[in-house]
C-alpha cells in the first residue's frame, strides 16, 4: 500500500486518472443554450422575425469547477484512500517485534494483539523487513535467533500465538538476540505484559543495541491478577488475590467449581483504586467445600487466576460414634476426647450416636472401643462401607471382651499385655512403615510405646492387610477393602490406657492418612513416586488435555516444582489419586514494569485506520445529483412544478418502507427484544435472537425472520409472540410503555425477563434486592399486574415442548427460572412471565460464520447446546401453547426417556 504520511492508497495507479482532468474540463465547459420562448400570434408575423444564428453559451466557471471536483472525487475514491494514523510514526530499517506471551498477558490477550495489528500494517505499508521473538519458554527447547519473515507468515504466527501458563524468561530472550549482528534490526517494538520478572532491564539492554525501542503497553486498568493457595476456614475457602500495581478500581468474581464444572459458590469483591489486593472468603458448607476442585476469576481467565485443588484442600467430614453430650466427654481420659482433637486440624468432626451418623453418613465413621455394633445399625453400616465409606475401629477393654466379625482380619479373643509384673516382655515400639503402606514416608518415634493390644489370627491374607506393625512383628493397624470402601482396625486404644500413641504427633498423621483414603483420594501419593501428567491448564486457565512436552513430577516435590514447559500447571497422577500443580506466583513479589532508559512507552492507537474511498464516492454521487439539477435548470427543463413532484416521489418510499415493515412483521414470525439504549446489550440481544432463529430454522418447522428491536413506548407489540428483555441498570421505559407491556402479556404474549447476573437464590422471589439486574427487575415488576410466580415445576410444558429438559442454562447455569403459578386458561395456559438470571442471549449469540460471541460459565459445547434447546422450547411454548400438557403425549415421552 503506497501512500503519503498517514494517507495510503490501496490502488495508487488509479491516481493517474487525474491527468485526464484537462480533457474533462474541455468536455464540460460548454452547455447547450436554453430555448428562447417566442409568442406566435399569426403566420404573417414570422416574416418580420429577424434571422439570428444561435451560438452556445459558455458554462459558468463554478459549474466547471464542480464537475472537475466530481471527477476528481471519483478517481481518488476508486484509488482506495485509507487514513491510518499509525503510518505517520513509522521508522526505517528492519523491525523486531518482541511479544511477552507468559501468563500475565492472558487476561487481556485480545486487546494486546489488537494493539499490535496497526503497527504491523504500518510496517507492511512501509515495506520494512520484520522479525518476531516471544519471551516465554517453549516446550521445544531454546529457540534460535529470530529470522526475517514475510508479513503473511508473521500474521499467521501472531494469530496462532496464545499465552503460556508459566512466566516469561526475558533473560533467555536477551541471550537469543546476542547472535544477531547490529544491523539485523533497525527498530524494536516490545509488546509487554506489564509485569516485572527481574530481567526486564536485561532485555531492554539487548534491544537498545540495535536502535530505538518502543514498549507497547495497554496502560492503567490492565494489571494482571493472581490467586494464592486457598486456605480452609470455618466459613469455607479463603484465598488471597493480588495484582502487580494498584491501577484503578476493579470488580472481580471468585468462583468455586466442582470437577464437572458446576458452580458451588461465588463471591464478588471490589478492589479499591489504591489497593493491590486482599483476602476473599467464599462461603461454602463442608459438603460443597469438599467437592471444590478449582477456584478461578472469570474476568481474568489466566493460569495465575486459576487454582486447582486436590485432596490436600479437603476437610473430610468424620463422624465420631459417641453416646452422650459434652458433659460425657472427659478430658485426657475418654477416647472421643483424644480423637476429636487429633482430627480437628484437618477434618470436620461430628460427634453423635452411631444411629444418627448413619442418617446422613459422613466420609469416615470412627468407632472407639465398640465390641459389637448394634444389630439395628449393622446393615446400614455395612451398606455405608460398600458404597465407599471408611470405618475406623479402635480396640479397648470392651472390644477385647466381645469383638464382632465386622473387622479387616480375624481377632483372637482377649488382649495381649506387653510389660508389667506378670509379663516377660517390654512395651513395644512401632516398626518403620513399609513402602506399600498408606503410612509410607512417616517416621515413627521410638518414644511411642504400646502396652496392650489385640492380636490377629494368623492367615494367608494377614501380611497383605497389615498396614503397621510393632517391632516384634505383630500387627498394630490392619485394613481391608470391602466393596468400594475400607474397614480399618487399630489394635490398641484411642486414648492413653493401652499406649502412648494418642499422646504423640504420629497419631494425628496416622489419622490424616486414613481419612484421606475416603472417596478415593489416595493419601498414598507420597514419597518420590513419579506422577504422570493427567490434565494441563492452558494460558487462559482452561483445563484440558496433557500439554505437549509435559513430563512426570515427583509426588514429594510437587509443591516446590515451578510451572514450566516440562511441568505445566494441572493435575498429576491418576483419576483415583491425583495432585494439583499450580502456577503459584509469589504475590508479594508482583511488581509492574519500571521505566527504562532508552525505552519509549506507547499506548495503543486510539484512532483506527479509516477507509475514505466509500465516503468520497458518496460525496461524488451527491455532487452528481446537484449537477443534474443545475443542468436541468440551466436548460429550462426544471420548473417549480417538477421540483414539487420530485419531492413527492422522494418522500413516498419512506411511508412505503414503514408500511412494508408492519406488513412483513404481521406476515412472518419475528423474535423481538427490548431496545435498552445500551449499545453492547442491544447488540448482544440481536445476535442472540439471530442465533436462536437460525437454530429454529435448522431444527424445527418454524422459520422466523430477522430479529426486531422494539421501543416499548411506540412500537406495536402484538405482532411478536416472544419478547426478550435484558435488565439494564438505569433503563426505565416509563409508565406508558409498562402499561402497553402489561396489555401485551395479558393478551397472550410471552416476555423473557433476563437479569443476566445469576444472583437469584433458589429460594428468593425474582425482583428482590440484590444486583443491578435484580433492582431493575424489581422496579419493572412493581408496575406490572404480576400473578403469583413459582420456580419451573419438573412437569412444566417448558421442559417438554420440543426437547426434554431438566435445567435451563444460558451463559451461566444454576440460576432459578420462574413462571406463573397458575397461567390463565384464556391464554391456553401459557405463562406470560418467564424470569431468570442466566443471560440466554449471550449463550445463543453467534456471528455470521456461526462462531459463538461470548464465553460460557463453566463453559463447553454441552452448555451452549442446552441453552439453545431451552430457547427452542420457549419459542414453541409461546407459539403452540400448553398442548404438550395433554396426557395423550405421555406414552411417547416415556418412550423417549427409555422408561
Amino acid at each position: 500500500m503506497a501512500g503519503l504520511g498517514a494517507l495510503g492508497f490501496s490502488a495508487p495507479w488509479l491516481l493517474l486518472g487525474l491527468a485526464a482532468l484537462p480533457v474533462i474540463w474541455w468536455l464540460v465547459r460548454l452547455t447547450p443554450p436554453a430555448p428562447r420562448q417566442t409568442r406566435f400570434p399569426a403566420l404573417a408575423l414570422l416574416l418580420d422575425l429577424p434571422q439570428r444564428q444561435e451560438t452556445p453559451e459558455r458554462t459558468p466557471w463554478w459549474l466547471i469547477l464542480l464537475r472537475l471536483l466530481l471527477a476528481g472525487l471519483v478517481i481518488i475514491g476508486l484509488a482506495g484512500p485509507v487514513l491510518d494514523p499509525s503510518r505517520a510514526a513509522g521508522g526505517s530499517g528492519p523491525l523486531l517485534i518482541v511479544i511477552d506471551d507468559g501468563w500475565a498477558a492472558a487476561s487481556h490477550w485480545r486487546e494486546r494483539i489488537a494493539a499490535l495489528e496497526p503497527r504491523i500494517l504500518a510496517a507492511e505499508s512501509a515495506g520494512r523487513p520484520v522479525r518476531l521473538l516471544t519471551t516465554a519458554p517453549d516446550a521445544a527447547g531454546p529457540r534460535p535467533a529470530p529470522a526475517l519473515t514475510s508479513y503473511a507468515e508473521l500474521k499467521g504466527a501472531v494469530a496462532a500465538l496464545s499465552p503460556k501458563p508459566w512466566p516469561v524468561d526475558r533473560a533467555a530472550a536477551a541471550r537469543t538476540l546476542e547472535t544477531l549482528p547490529d544491523d539485523a534490526v533497525g527498530e524494536s517494538l516490545w509488546l509487554d505484559d506489564g509485569l516485572e520478572d527481574g530481567h526486564a532491564e536485561t532485555l531492554a539492554g539487548a534491544l537498545r543495541r540495535f536502535g530505538p525501542v518502543t514498549r507497547l503497553s495497554l496502560g492503567p486498568g490492565h494489571a494482571a491478577f493472581a490467586l494464592d493457595a486457598p486456605r480452609l476456614v470455618a466459613e469455607g475457602l479463603a484465598v488471597d488475590v493480588a495484582r502487580a500495581e494498584a491501577d484503578g478500581p476493579r470488580r472481580l468474581t471468585l468462583v468455586a467449581r466442582s470437577d464437572s464444572g458446576q458452580v458451588l459458590g461465588r463471591e464478588v469483591t471490589e478492589i479499591g483504586p489504591d489497593e493491590a489486593g486482599h483476602s476473599v472468603t467464599i462461603d461454602l458448607p463442608p459438603e460443597l467445600r469438599n467437592k471444590a476442585v478449582r477456584i478461578d476469576i472469570p474476568e481474568e481467565a489466566s493460569a495465575a487466576a486459576t487454582r486447582l485443588m486436590d485432596g490436600r484442600w479437603r476437610r473430610r467430614i468424620v463422624g465420631l460414634a459417641f453416646e452422650g453430650g459434652d458433659e460425657a466427654l472427659r478430658p485426657l481420659v475418654s477416647e472421643a476426647y483424644f480423637l476429636e482433637r487429633a482430627l480437628s486440624p484437618f477434618a470436620d468432626v461430628r460427634r453423635a450416636p452411631l444411629a444418627r451418623l448413619l442418617e446422613a453418613p459422613p466420609s469416615v465413621i470412627v468407632l472407639p472401643d465398640i465390641g459389637h455394633v448394634p444389630a439395628a445399625q449393622r446393615p446400614a453400616l455395612e451398606a455405608f462401607i460398600d458404597k465407599g465409606g471408611v470405618v475406623l475401629r479402635f480396640a479397648g477393654a470392651r472390644f477385647a471382651a466381645s469383638a464382632d466379625d465386622l473387622l479387616p482380619v480375624a481377632i483372637r479373643s482377649g488382649d495381649r499385655a506387653l510389660g508389667g509384673a506378670l509379663s516377660w516382655t517390654e512395651p513395644a515400639s512401632i516398626a518403620p512403615f513399609a513402602a506399600d503402606s498408606p503410612f509410607a514416608g512417616l517416621v515413627p518415634s521410638p518414644e511411642v510405646k504400646v502396652f496392650r493390644q489385640v492380636l490377629a489370627e494368623p492367615s494367608l491374607e494377614l501380611d497383605a492387610r497389615t498396614w503397621a506393625r510393632l517391632t516384634d512383628g505383630t500387627p498394630l493397624i490392619t485394613g481391608a477393602r470391602r466393596g468400594a470402601g475400607l474397614l480399618v482396625l487399630v489394635h490398641t486404644s484411642a486414648n492413653s490406657d493401652w499406649s502412648s500413641l494418642a499422646l504423640s504427633g504420629l497419631f494425628v498423621d496416622l489419622l490424616r492418612r486414613i481419612t484421606s483414603l475416603a472417596e478415593g483420594e489416595g493419601g498414598a501419593i507420597e514419597g518420590n513416586r513419579a506422577l504422570p501428567p493427567l490434565a494441563s491448564l492452558d494460558g487462559f486457565g482452561q483445563l484440558g488435555a496433557v500439554a505437549q512436552g509435559a513430563g512426570p513430577v515427583a509426588a514429594n516435590r510437587i509443591a516446590e516444582t515451578p510451572a514450566g514447559p516440562q511441568s505445566p500447571p494441572g493435575f498429576y497422577g491418576d483419576p483415583a489419586a491425583r495432585q494439583a500443580l499450580n502456577l503459584s506466583p509469589d504475590l508479594d513479589s508482583l511488581a509492574p514494569l519500571p521505566d527504562m532508559a532508552g525505552v519509549t512507552v506507547a499506548l495503543p492507537e486510539v484512532a483506527a485506520a479509516v477507509a475514505l474511498g466509500p465516503w468520497l464516492i458518496l460525496a461524488a454521487l451527491a455532487l452528481l445529483a446537484f449537477d443534474i439539477l443545475v443542468a436541468l435548470r440551466l436548460t429550462g427543463r426544471l420548473v417549480p412544478t417538477a421540483l414539487g413532484a420530485l419531492a413527492l416521489v422522494l418522500a413516498q418510499p419512506v411511508e412505503r418502507a414503514r408500511a412494508m415493515e408492519a406488513a412483513e412483521a404481521a406476515a412472518d414470525i419475528h423474535l423481538a427484544y427490548v431496545v435498552t439504549g445500551d449499545a453492547a446489550t442491544d447488540e448482544m440481544s440481536e445476535a442472540g435472537l439471530r442465533g436462536l432463529s437460525a437454530a429454529l430454522k435448522e431444527r424445527t418447522s418454524v422459520e422466523p425472520g430477522a430479529p426486531v428491536g422494539l421501543d416499548l413506548g411506540t412500537d406495536e407489540l402484538a405482532l411478536y409472540p416472544l419478547l426478550y428483555w435484558p435488565m439494564v441498570a438505569g433503563f426505565d421505559p416509563g409508565p406508558e410503555a409498562i402499561a402497553r407491556l402489561d396489555g401485551f402479556i395479558k393478551a397472550g404474549g410471552v416476555v423473557l425477563f433476563d437479569t443476566r447476573d445469576i444472583a437469584q437464590g433458589t429460594g428468593t422471589l425474582p425482583g428482590g434486592a440484590g444486583s443491578a439486574g435484580d433492582e431493575t427487575l424489581r422496579l419493572v415488576l412493581s408496575r406490572l399486574d404480576v400473578p403469583p410466580l413459582v420456580p419451573v415445576p419438573a412437569d412444566h410444558v417448558l421442559t417438554k415442548s420440543f426437547y426434554l429438559l431438566q435445567n435451563f442454562p444460558g451463559r451461566y447455569e444454576g440460576g432459578q427460572v420462574w413462571v406463573e403459578a397458575n397461567a390463565s386458561p384464556a391464554n391456553d395456559g401459557v405463562s406470560g412471565y418467564v424470569i431468570g438470571p442466566n443471560d440466554w442471549a449471550a449463550a445463543w449469540a453467534a456471528d455470521e460464520q456461526g462462531r459463538p460471541l461470548a464465553a460460557l460459565e463453566p463453559g463447553g459445547s454441552r452448555q451452549r447446546e442446552m441453552a439453545l434447546r431451552f430457547g427452542i422450547n420457549l419459542v414453541l411454548y409461546a407459539l403452540t401453547g400448553n398442548y404438550k400438557a395433554d396426557q395423550v403425549h405421555v406414552p411417547a415421552l416415556l418412550e423417549r426417556l427409555g422408561q
